[in-house]
């Protein structure tokens, strides 16, 4: 019997997938000690956003009675199913890598210690900070007698106590206490002795303290039992037209802390009585995703664990790079001005752009700048950049995305700050999510308006631009700006229809722009010419290109691609994708970047774009994708391409199968790493400018 082909892979399945690979990185021995478990605590961060945002999606697909979604790939119920079972798998997984990760912390003389386990020294260092900073931020529920059962916040953990007399069984009580992990660290060092380091966690803290809470009461057993609820994070937008739409925004995430349960989490080892009271009191009888677990949840705080330890049990930080064509010193302007700059993050410093946005602040020659906010910085210099330019005098123009899912509130905080400075606030294009990464600087130069561009593939935040991995052009070429500016004209006047020469833009054109660049390939192909694309994204979804994608391998297409998320094509598959290769990079870094390259029959066409390969990326969102001219530019991007395939450390195989197999090396290959290449070869760059201008 013919195997029938599988020709897409359920986007759910292929995120956890994605996912395990981030607990890959929490296994490997060959990473440092501390950064393993790091990723701990992102593989569980990335877990409770899936069951916010995707989970709460197929929750709701099952309310509302669909039977088949293409956008999951699946019907919900069975995705919900294969969830369910992932989620398990997982979970003993990442089980078993933090009981080995303690073994080596042990060895390493930190040991992370419980209540029970304290010396008399410790006892009273502990004991003095819970009374002191601790206990005044405790409010206990007591729950037994009440008729509601407490209200729990979405990824909150909370300490579930029961306490019970011996010698009378009917003399109990329950409480609720919540952890306030968004107050105090998560994770307390103790007085220790040298080369020794002791860690208590902050439940620990509270437990030991039990009976000072709970003193006016004589019971013999009081415990405490960690549980965790994790809400469907879909914001309900009112459509009140009296209402500004960041007033909406404000109020819909007042109502997001109330959303749906999807996952409920709780420490296996809580009795019976007191399990049933609390699902009960939820509403949670039979409810799919009743997760039991350890003594502790949101391990995403592993993100934040201390730094202890000798050195080696932490990355070698590599210091950010100058670009070599922006020199201290020297107008960024006056520099492209005369040609194009193509930065990288984090290898090269993210300073520039701020240098970029301050020199246009205080040059009297700039009369205009405008900036797309889609994920701000809490503290953010490119906000505060642009408010120095109001106060000098500069038209400030900031179209910022108030939907950007859970940086929600730090958009809305600058946009009221950059309004109560006097800057014009688009708050989006209705309908649309803007996600497109634009600058425009308007300059006076011969009494002409010349107009300067910052195109890239992630947010303008320095925070990110630390450990995400993107790309940024700055040009002031005629074509390319004056599209920019076009596209500003859009959002100001989102009637308006503009025509695109160079910029690829979505919704309106992107996806057929993309088709008729395949279809070069196809047709070059299929007339016996070299034909190839090198793609590079973060998730590949969308259904149509897939299968354009599909009938390009049929036709001969060599396609090379590296997607650090989601990848719904099945490669290697005969008769339809036996000329696709996918692998995915997970590392230190977070791979961001969205590179495009075509053929093109040897005149070679490359882009970077904000834009995925998704549905909500090419027909809900506004999205650009830049092509790049400058040829010097173009062999950066080839080289970056090259050495992102060549990975052989932390590049995994993408198939149908979903077993994340790494890409083995040869015995006579060198070992590739492809992060690690990559700052060598922007810093050899540098080097080499450096030399030639002495």
């Amino acid at each position: 019997m013919k195997e029938k082909i599988i020709k897409f892979i359920n986007r759910e399945i292929s995120w956890l997938s994605f996912n395990e690979r981030v607990l890959q990185e929490a296994a490997d021995p060959s990473l440092p000690l501390l950064e393993r478990l790091k990723f701990l605590g992102i593989f569980s961060s990335n877990q409770d956003e899936f069951f916010s945002v995707r989970v709460g999606t197929v929750h709701r697909m099952i309310d509302a009675g669909v039977k088949s979604s293409e956008i999951i790939g699946d019907s919900p119920k069975k995705t919900m199913k294969l969830i369910h079972k992932k989620v398990l798998q997982l979970r003993d997984r990442f089980d078993e890598i933090f009981a080995g990760l303690e073994k080596e912390l042990e060895k390493e003389n930190i040991f992370i210690i419980n209540e029970t386990e304290l010396n008399p020294e410790q006892q009273d260092f502990v004991r003095e900070y819970f009374i002191s900073k601790v206990r005044p931020r405790l409010v206990p529920i007591m729950f037994r007698e009440l008729r509601k059962f407490p209200y729990l916040k979405n990824r909150v953990i909370y300490l579930a106590v029961a306490m019970y007399k011996y010698h009378d069984p009917q003399d109990f009580n329950y409480a609720l206490i919540e952890v306030p992990a968004d107050l105090l660290p998560r994770y307390l060092p103790l007085p220790s002795k040298a080369g020794t380091q002791y860690i208590i966690m902050l439940d620990d803290v509270i437990r030991f303290g039990l009976t000072n809470i709970f003193s006016i009461f004589d019971y013999d057993s009081i415990n405490a039992y960690t549980i965790k609820l994790t809400r469907d994070a879909e914001l309900d937008i009112d459509d009140d037209v009296m209402k500004s739409f960041s007033t909406k925004i404000s109020e819909g995430l007042k109502q997001r802390e109330k959303g749906d349960p999807v996952r409920f989490v709780y420490d296996r080892e809580m009795p019976e009585d007191l399990l049933h009271v609390i699902i009960d009191g939820l509403k949670l009888k039979n409810f799919e995703n009743i997760v039991p677990g350890g003594r502790y949840h949101n391990a995403r705080d592993f993100m934040n664990f201390p730094d202890i330890g000798n050195s080696s049990l932490l990355y070698v930080k590599n210091n950010p790079l100058r670009h070599p064509d922006l020199p201290v010193n020297r107008s960024i302007l006056d520099v492209i001005r005369k040609k194009d700059v193509m930065l990288c993050y984090p290898y090269h410093s993210f300073d520039h752009m701020i240098d970029l946005l301050r020199e246009a602040a205080i040059d009297p020659n700039v009369t205009d700048i405008k900036m797309t906010f889609y994920r701000v910085a809490k503290n953010s210099n490119v906000a505060n950049a642009l408010i120095n330019a109001v106060k000098n005098g500069k038209s400030v123009t900031v179209v910022i995305e108030l939907q950007a899912r859970f940086d929600e509130m730090a958009n809305i905080y600058w946009t009221q700050k950059l309004e109560e400075a006097g800057a014009t606030i688009i708050d989006g294009v209705p309908g649309l999510k803007v996600h497109a990464k634009l600058c425009e600087i308007t300059r006076m130069e011969n009494d002409v308006p010349v107009t300067y561009a910052c195109i890239g593939t992630g947010n303008f935040n320095e925070s990110t631009a630390h450990i995400y991995s993107d790309h940024s052009l700055l040009t002031s070429n005629p074509t390319i700006a004056k599209e920019v500016k076009h596209l500003f004209d859009f959002f100001e006047h989102a009637y308006k229809h503009i025509s695109y020469d160079h910029l690829i833009v979505a919704p309106h054109y992107m996806r057929n722009n993309i088709y008729r660049l395949i279809n070069t390939e196809i047709r070059n192909a299929r007339t016996g010419k070299q034909a190839y694309m090198h793609l590079k994204m973060n998730n590949l979804v969308d259904r149509k290109m897939i299968e354009k994608l599909y009938h390009a391998s049929q036709a001969g297409v060599k396609i090379r691609m590296v997607i650090r998320g989601i990848c719904s094509l099945v490669p290697g598959v005969k008769g339809l994708s036996e000329n696709i290769e996918v692998t995915s990079i997970v590392d230190k870094y977070l791979e961001h970047s969205r590179v495009f390259i075509f053929y093109n029959g040897g005149d070679e066409k490359y882009f970077i774009s904000s834009a995925d390969w998704m549905v909500r990326n090419l027909d809900r969102r506004v999205e650009v994708a830049v092509p790049i001219y400058d040829r010097s530019i173009q062999e950066e991007l080839k080289q970056f391409m090259e050495i992102q395939f060549a990975d052989n450390s932390k590049a995994r195989i993408i198939n149908k199968e979903l077993d994340n197999k790494y890409v083995k090396s040869s015995r006579s290959s060198k070992i590739r790493r492809a992060q690690d290449d990559l700052y060598r070869f922007f810093s050899n760059k540098a080097s080499v400018k450096d030399e030639s201008n002495k």
